[in-house]
């Protein structure tokens, strides 16, 4: 019992599994919307996107979060932009996120003094997260979910399709700029805890899981919500323990976690289809 709860003890270890659990709801949540919508894309290019502005606001001494916010916001209504005009969405997200992406590789090689503070921007350390994270990270969860519940029905009429959303008086061209504002700021807030390189697998892949359990909207987010927040903690727990990197820890945990679900699903639809009918 002593070797569980050593953990616990540690004040950074109980801030980084507060921050992790409610990153991992936020992205669980987000990630239903974003793989109905087929947004993957988007979301995997707006993390690279915001690389610049976390770069760019190192060298000129800004808040990480003010800085990397202001650019994500940018980034994101600059890609709704060029998609209303005659410019394809993954074309737009092409040209957006490889320029900022680029911008922030082009100062890194020529400024070469950063800190670790600025590595967990690319590979996460939500170990190393501060207090000012955790109240950041508190915030921007509650914020979320507030929207998430108060535009429930036109956000679920708008992953589904956009025509019958537009007909049925759903502000389209209004739900789109909100999401993607919505996206910039989970990519920013949860930047530090698993990094541009990571942070795509925690929107994604509870989110599919809970696809291959459930076809209720609903119950998939309520499903991958709940799924994202365990995973953290337990692979935060299992990174503490096996000595390695947590964010690192998280993806694998829930890529083998995917793959049970996949296989089990599979043989139990193998199952069904070999149950011969009665008449």
């Amino acid at each position: 019992m002593d070797l569980i709860l050593t953990p616990f003890r540690y004040e950074f270890f109980t801030r980084a599994i507060l921050v992790g659990m409610m990153a991992g709801l936020l992205c669980g949540v987000m990630g239903v919307y974003i793989t109905t919508r087929r947004m993957s894309y988007i979301a995997h290019g707006l993390s690279h996107a915001i690389l610049g502005g976390a770069v760019l606001s190192y060298v000129l001494g800004l808040n990480f979060y003010i800085g990397s916010g202001i650019w994500g916001f940018f980034a994101a209504l600059l890609i709704q932009y060029l998609t209303g005009n005659k410019v394809y969405s993954d074309a737009a997200i092409g040209i957006v996120t490889t320029a900022s992406f680029a911008l922030g590789v082009a100062i890194i090689s020529t400024y070469r003094k950063f800190s670790q503070n600025f590595e967990a921007a690319l590979f996460g350390n939500v170990l190393g997260v501060s207090p000012t994270d955790l109240w950041v990270v508190t915030g921007v969860t509650i914020i979320l979910l507030g929207l998430v519940f108060c535009f429930y029905r036109p956000l679920l009429f708008w992953s589904f399709d956009r025509e019958v959303a537009q007909v049925h008086g759903v502000p389209v061209l209004a739900m789109d700029t909100l999401f993607a504002l919505m996206l910039a700021t989970l990519l920013v807030a949860t930047l530090n805890i698993l990094g541009v390189t990571l942070i795509i697998s925690a929107v994604v892949i509870p989110a599919s899981i809970a696809r291959l359990l459930s076809n209720h909207f609903g119950y998939m987010m309520i499903i991958s919500g709940a799924l994202g927040a365990a995973i953290s903690f337990v692979g935060i727990y299992l990174s503490y323990h096996f000595d390695i990197a947590s964010g690192a820890s998280v993806v694998l945990l829930s890529t083998l976690i995917f793959s049970g679900v996949l296989l089990w699903t599979r043989f139990q639809r193998r199952q069904k289809r070999q149950i011969p009918s009665i008449h």
